[in-house]
């Protein structure tokens, strides 16, 4: 597998703890911009100065097409993640997609092979079926179930049962989280009764904290098939009472965001904003997924949040900040996105590029 876990299962890793106690000062996350101006080199834009060539279409033109190319030489990268998240990044430029998605496929790497069936299925390339049914005997269970979601998005006529006895039988809570998720990305109702089957079966060799993070995906996958009192369950995680619990806050702050739960803005809100008793926030993975969260939900104002982490010593976080800036859309950024694609961490450089497009597409939809 590659070093963090493939995209259906999340890529959240264990951190240290930050704070534990419930004590919440919330800061002013939707703080008031400043105002704007001009001259003949740029513009201010609520408070930051954007340099003429972020307005001109040409020139916006030429970053959009070297984060492409550089998403393009990723993919053949020796990191499995920087490989995969770089074949993810690539399904904003769909045609460039399609002339390299087979290399994903083919990968060495299971876990590359498994977010490579997932794009395949999600972005209809149907130039790819012929790889997806070979995979169905693939050696790995992430990649062999993530090629039969790729042939049923597709249309194709596949036995879905390993599916269903993944979710039940298997042994290892990631792999039933992954064909929880992948149910819930094929959007099958049918699928409820099995995944609330799920969420009973007992697992008495798991860990809590490895239980709970497959119950948040099991309910995530509920939610997508129409079951809003999952909801709840997801909403309940957000606040951990020991230090165990923090990667499943993160995980519910993340589906927060995918499932539009926008009842929850206010929490995402106060989490990001959180400081125990000794003035300590919560780690940087939950609140730059929070302001990630938030954009989704329409708040895209929590890029601030990215700021604090943009130099961070770990090219984790600074990835992750890259990816708020992305989601935030804000033409301010595009120096400091532009900036962070000479990152000296490949991974860095890709959650740029794939910032920096989403951005440009963002901006280009405004206008």
């Amino acid at each position: 597998m590659m070093t963090s876990t493939p995209r259906s299962v999340r890529r959240i890793s264990r951190f240290a703890l930050v704070a534990t106690a419930a004590v919440f000062t919330p800061a002013a996350l939707l703080a008031g911009c400043a105002g704007t101006g001009s001259s003949s080199d740029g513009q201010w834009v609520n408070g930051t100065f954007v340099e003429s060539k972020y307005r001109d279409p040409i020139q916006r033109s030429a970053l959009r097409e070297r984060a492409v190319d550089m998403l393009l030489d990723a993919t053949t990268a020796s990191d499995p993640q920087t490989r995969a998240n770089a074949l993810e990044a690539l399904t904003s430029a769909p045609a460039r997609l399609e002339t390299i998605i087979g290399s994903g496929l083919g990968d060495s790497n299971e876990g590359v092979r498994s977010v490579s069936a997932q794009i395949a299925g999600r972005e209809r390339l149907r130039a790819s079926l012929a790889d997806l049914e070979s995979m169905r005997s693939d050696p790995s269970i992430y990649a062999k179930l993530s090629a039969i979601y790729g042939l049923a998005s597709l249309g194709s006529p596949v036995d879905q049962t390993p599916m269903a006895s993944a979710l039940l039988d298997h042994p290892s809570t990631r792999v039933r989280a992954h064909a929880a998720f992948l149910l819930g990305e094929l959007g099958n109702a049918s699928a409820r009764g099995l995944l609330t089957d799920a969420l009973t079966t007992d697992m008495p060799r798991a860990g809590s904290a490895e239980l709970k993070l497959l119950q948040l995906q099991i309910a995530e996958a509920l939610i997508k098939l129409g079951d809003d009192e999952q909801v709840q369950a997801v909403r309940a995680a957000l606040y951990p009472s020991r230090p165990e619990e923090l990667e499943a806050t993160a995980l519910a702050v993340q589906i927060i965001g995918e499932v539009r739960d926008r009842a929850s803005i206010d929490e995402l809100i106060y989490i990001s904003a959180y400081t125990d008793e000794g003035g300590r926030a919560m780690p940087a993975e939950v609140r730059l997924a929070a302001a990630l969260s938030l954009a989704k939900l329409g708040e895209r104002r929590g890029d601030f949040i990215a700021d604090e982490y943009r130099f961070d010593a770990s090219p984790a976080i600074r990835a992750q900040a890259a990816f708020v800036y992305g989601e935030t859309g804000r033409l301010e950024n595009l120096p400091k996105v532009e900036n962070m694609l000479d990152d000296p961490d490949p991974r860095v450089r890709v959650a740029a590029a794939a910032s920096a497009i989403r951005t440009l597409d963002i901006v280009q939809s405004r206008s």
